[in-house]
């Protein structure tokens, strides 16, 4: 059986996650795997466990925090996932 790097729960039926980067993480659930590796909203401080919104390098969870929380470029960007196209 495998610990999980975050909860320290052992469990036969944990996984192992490989970055880009080299690392190698174990972990008991995906809600384990999120806390460990989803960046945080530079404005709300939530997981962006979507595709979520880089602006100038800053990481967001969306369109509203972007604009929030950046330049001014990030009052060009826009939530467009399933808005209406009219």
């Amino acid at each position: 059986m495998a610990t999980c790097d975050v909860c320290g729960n052992e469990y036969w039926m944990a996984f192992e996650v490989r970055t880009v980067g080299g690392g190698v993480h174990t972990f008991d659930s995906f809600e384990c795997a999120i806390q460990r590796l989803a960046p945080r909203c530079e404005h709300c401080d939530c997981r962006v466990i979507g595709h979520g919104v880089e602006v100038e390098g800053q990481f967001f969870c969306c369109a509203h925090c972007a604009r929030m929380g950046s330049s001014d470029l990030g009052a060009q960007i826009r939530d467009t996932v399933g808005a209406h196209p009219g």
